[in-house]
């Protein structure tokens, strides 16, 4: 199975790349832009083209969001022309009122914001057009590396001394980068073996939590995994945000359906981020004894 992907840099194309290096059954081909052609794709011929996410479309410039899903509106018909599947993965600040009960596929955003209903737009089209296609919507991607990595700057943060600011009234499933490439790559290869189960899909990690405790999590992991490796610093503050005065906005996706049809499980986010910290650490400290060698 021949993927292709757009945006190199992207965390999800990183963890993408990682997947399909430990695997023989699929080959990745990386595109450093988010525009398709027809004539690009019918050169690569790809069985499907990957589209990664706006990790925080609500916290981005209108233009940035518009210009995304020109981005897969344009790819749209470049896969439509060549009958190649497309899968465009998408943040679950769509639903940004959020929902008091987890959130189900059937459930198509409806936002106030103008920028995501551009996004929701996209979605429509996709849907209404193109039967081979796969909308999956995520939980906060992160990743220690790549554009949207957020986990990679929380650490940087924290080690220089910087106060990490975080929500504290906003609950959702923080979802590694590399369980959403694994899963991806299974559903794939499944769809590629005659699963015919296109659609639209949700992929978050377990256990619901704000921003704040999540944050939180991140730095006392951080300063276990630092002492325990001998080295004593002083991390940032977390400080917590609201952003609503009346009650948590929950926004909690429900990822049933990826489990029923493609047996597709969810990843504890504390484990993911408590393996990427380990990582974390072993590099920090392979690169303290590597320059302490060269020093000498």
């Amino acid at each position: 199975m021949k993927l292709l992907i757009l945006d190199a840099g992207h965390c999800l194309s990183l963890a993408l790349a990682r997947e399909v290096s430990r695997r023989a059954d699929t080959e990745l081909i990386i595109e450093q832009g988010t525009v398709m052609t027809a004539a690009r794709l019918e050169a690569i011929a790809p069985d499907a083209v990957i589209v990664p996410p706006l990790a925080h479309p609500l916290n981005m410039a209108p233009a940035e969001v518009t210009e995304h899903a020109d981005a897969v509106e344009t790819c749209l018909e470049a896969c439509l022309a060549q009958n190649v599947a497309l899968i465009w993965c998408v943040s679950d600040q769509l639903y940004e009122d959020g929902l008091e009960v987890p959130i189900d596929e059937h459930v198509v955003p409806a936002p106030r914001d103008e920028s995501l209903r551009r996004l929701v737009q996209t979605g429509n089209r996709i849907r209404a057009e193109f039967q081979r296609h796969l909308i999956v919507r995520l939980g906060p991607l992160f990743a220690l590396e790549g554009s949207h990595a957020w986990l990679n700057e929380v650490i940087d943060n924290l080690v220089l001394g910087q106060a990490v600011r975080a929500a504290e009234d906003v609950v959702f499933c923080p979802t590694s980068a590399d369980a959403v490439a694994m899963a991806l790559i299974g559903m794939l290869q499944q769809q590629a073996s005659g699963a015919n189960a296109w659609g639209a899909y949700h992929l978050a990690g377990t256990e619901p939590v704000s921003a704040f405790t999540f944050t939180s999590m991140v730095r006392t992991q951080l300063l276990t995994h630092l002492e325990g490796r001998g080295e004593k610093i002083a991390l940032g503050e977390v400080k917590p945000l609201k952003h609503h005065h009346d009650a948590k906005l929950r926004r909690v996706l429900n990822c049933r359906r990826v489990l029923d049809v493609f047996g597709v499980h969810q990843k504890p986010w504390r484990l993911e981020a408590g393996r990427m910290i380990d990582a974390w650490c072993f590099t920090r400290e392979h690169n303290r004894v590597s320059d302490t060698g060269a020093s000498a």
